[in-house]
């Protein structure tokens, strides 16, 4: 059974960073890309980073391109998102997700930037 487990969202003020983490589990996480979503309330789901299944190539929405970084550790089986620089557009639910079984989604982790 394929879970993704998302950590590290919280309050942070604008201009702070947060690192948000993806632990996967069943199935094999080093042979699949993985990407983090965002949804703000009343927008639609967007694609904020992807990396490739070695972490050889990444890359990025425009809006936080410079800002964000994606990584994974395929020891671990978890995947990161560091995201430095937040504005208050950032504000979303987090989501990670997997193409492995046509596509699996984690239940998401809360990023609110707020002063």
């Amino acid at each position: 059974q394929v879970q993704l487990v998302e950590s590290g969202g919280g309050l942070v003020q604008p201009g702070g960073s947060l690192r948000l983490s993806c632990a996967a589990s069943g199935f094999t996480f080093s042979n699949y890309r993985m990407s983090w979503y965002r949804q703000a309330p009343g927008k639609e789901r967007e694609l904020v980073a992807t990396i490739t299944r070695a972490g050889g190539s990444t890359s990025y929405a425009d809006s936080v391109k410079g800002r964000f970084t994606i990584s994974r550790d395929n020891i671990k089986n978890t995947v990161y998102l560091q995201m430095n620089s937040l504005k208050p557009e950032d504000q979303a639910v987090y989501y990670c997700y997997t193409s492995y079984n046509d596509g699996s989604w984690g239940q998401g982790t809360q990023v609110t930037v707020s002063s």
